[in-house]
């Protein structure tokens, strides 16, 4: 891949549209589709359906399906973790390199709404470590979550707590060329208008959100409202099967072009016997929904 390209798809996994780009830069934008078409690119996270693959099975199947990109889920099979040595981090980095499929991320299961001051520092101190891998191996950012409102602490002050630990995590983010992507999760940190609050909190620039396609994304005011609350902060997206008729899907891939999103929709879909099909499926679908537009 020239280096030139390599750098506008960069660019598009942090979420950022070609103005932003250098000057040489631009020139690689201008392969990208005319203006008013889709930038979306089509990614998986590797829960579940590439959870069992190891690293080069997961970049073979990935090219033979056409996807673009990959976010790695901490624990699975493709053994991408903190415990890595310098050599096995730079080797990961050129396997993706030497591929057509980008590492856009790392996928973490931290969360900072714990009342316990040790145990926050903790997870956060672990999250730095995740944010150093990322870096060492190529990826763009970390995932990050909230998962709950702990009943013994009023609310204010545990949407207070996230987002000043989301602003200590974007500052050393920034400080390794990466970003972070707070996953839109949770029985009630899942809901729009919180995830809205956590991140008026959380106003370094090295901080956004990354959808998830809830059901409750259709919750209290409904799927526009919603979407409209966190649309200035996405840089990533995480989607369930299509054909899910419950689902917006068209609706939010229309969205994501009007507000010009250039970064990567990841599926996060069940595994299967038979994952190249699968996957090709997908991508037709995705693609199929974008010329519906």
């Amino acid at each position: 891949m020239k280096p030139n390209r390599r750098s506008f798809l960069k660019a598009a996994a942090l979420g950022l549209g070609a103005a932003t780009l250098a000057p040489t830069d631009r020139a690689a934008a201008a392969d990208a589709p005319p203006r008013g078409t889709s930038r979306l690119r089509l990614g998986t996270v590797t829960y579940n359906l590439a959870k069992d693959w190891d690293l080069a099975t997961l970049i073979r199947n990935c090219e033979q399906a056409r996807f673009e990109g990959v976010e790695l889920r901490t624990t699975h099979a493709h053994g991408v973790e903190v415990s890595l040595s310098p050599a096995q981090r730079a080797e990961v980095r050129k396997r993706f390199e030497d591929s057509s499929v980008e590492l856009m991320g790392l996928g973490s299961a931290f969360d900072y709404h714990t009342p316990d001051p040790a145990r926050l520092r903790q997870d956060l101190e672990a999250t730095k470590a995740y944010i150093i891998l990322a870096h060492d191996v190529g990826a763009s950012g970390v995932k990050v979550r909230p998962n709950a409102f702990p009943a013994s602490v009023p609310r204010e002050k545990t949407i207070e707590q996230i987002g000043a630990a989301l602003n200590e995590l974007g500052r050393f983010a920034a400080n390794h060329g990466q970003v972070i992507r707070l996953e839109v999760h949770g029985a009630e940190t899942s809901l729009l208008p919180n995830i809205r609050k956590i991140i008026d909190v959380a106003d370094h620039p090295h901080v956004g959100v990354c959808w998830n396609s809830n059901d409750n994304d259709l919750a209290g005011d409904g799927f526009d409202h919603n979407f409209d609350l966190v649309k200035h902060k996405l840089n990533a997206v995480h989607m369930r099967d299509l054909y899910l008729e419950n689902y917006p899907f068209r609706r939010l891939l229309r969205r994501l072009n009007e507000t010009n999103y250039t970064g990567f929709c990841l599926a996060e879909i069940p595994e299967s016997n038979d994952p190249i099909r699968v996957m090709r499926y997908y991508r037709a679908l995705f693609l199929a929904y974008q010329d519906l537009l």
